[in-house]
């Protein structure tokens, strides 16, 4: 029996987002299921309300992708181009945002991508929401911050070269962190414990951009020698996706990609899945460990807040996507 089995019936999601859209971030299936497992780590003060609310947590983990055509400001939030200030940069960029801006512009620093600063920005966020206990807020920021630390444990998300264009590798972007997640999720082994208290979230989500980097030159150098050794009729397959027949990396080729990797698009999985538990788990401490039993009677989100992101969704279906700029983490 493959690892994952218990885990794929206990999460069964459906991809939910368009070919165009999957192949520029953490694909929608990932970011869902981050969220999802996420709330199976937390203790048992914090896991009725999130597991009640587990489908909104898992559904709303792709609204920050829905808001970047929409909302002027929020792209920028979903990576950091670190190489962009030098190769030690990821090593000696400030971590705190007041420091980076004695240093740089705030017009540079939105430019090249805030994803760092801005997880931190949205966990004191979410831990005022907390102590207010605020039901909505609650879902709706929690659901957000863990769509921006997934986003931040993406190697392709630390780097002006996003998606290979760079060196000749178009298109990489989406074979690491949707192909591989779709074809092989089946294998991994994503159970990650117990969520654990971060004593610094600012620090934490850095180290997080620090290894992602880390990790970034073997996700281009392993895909080129791959490529030089396939032609292209074995690297390529035509699937049909939404009625619609795309290019697709062959399973033959992701397979080989995933094992000179090693693991490393399971790692990221299992480090997102911990780190967003553990933000939340520490949301919940630094708010002082409010009683969220009490928020079990409340009915989630109101009929006009349903509406409200029923539009959102529709808003993000009827974009045409391809005509967006390809800069799009």
């Amino acid at each position: 029996m493959k690892k994952g089995l218990l885990l794929l019936l206990l999460i069964f999601l459906p991809l939910q987002a368009s070919p165009g859209a999957q192949s520029r971030y953490w694909g929608f299936f990932a970011h869902q299921l981050i969220n999802r497992l996420a709330v199976f780590s937390l203790p048992p003060e914090m896991l009725p309300f999130y597991k009640r609310h587990i489908q909104y947590l898992t559904e709303n983990a792709v609204n920050p992708d829905r808001r970047r055509y929409a909302v002027e400001g929020e792209a920028e939030r979903h990576y950091i181009d670190i190489d962009v200030y030098g190769d030690s940069a990821v090593y000696t960029m400030p971590r705190y945002w007041s420091q980076a801006l004695e240093l740089y512009s705030e017009d540079t620093l939105r430019a090249y991508g805030i994803v760092p600063w801005h997880v931190h920005r949205t966990a004191r966020w979410l831990t005022e929401a907390l102590r207010e206990k605020n039901t909505e807020a609650i879902l709706r920021l929690s659901a957000d911050l863990g769509h921006y630390i997934a986003d931040a444990n993406v190697p392709l998300h630390t780097t002006v070269n996003y998606n290979g264009q760079l060196t000749g590798q178009r298109g990489i972007h989406g074979f690491w962190e949707s192909r591989l997640p779709e074809l092989f999720v089946g294998d991994y082994s994503l159970w990650v414990g117990k969520a654990r208290y971060i004593d610094n979230t600012q620090l934490a989500i850095w180290d997080a951009v620090v290894q992602a980097h880390q990790a970034l030159d073997s996700v281009l150098v392993f895909e080129r020698e791959l490529t030089a050794r396939y032609p292209e009729a074995k690297k390529w397959v035509y699937e049909e996706r939404n009625g619609l027949l795309v290019r697709s990396y062959s399973r033959e080729f992701s397979a080989d990609y995933q094992r000179m990797l090693g693991g490393q698009v399971e790692r990221q999985l299992l480090r997102s899945i911990r780190m967003v538990s553990s933000f939340w788990y520490t949301c919940w401490v630094d708010a002082g460990q409010p009683d969220l039993s009490s928020l079990l009677k409340r009915p989630p989100l109101s009929e006009e807040q349903l509406k409200q992101l029923e539009a959102d969704k529709l808003l993000w279906q009827q974009k045409d996507h391809s005509l967006q700029r390809e800069h799009e983490h």
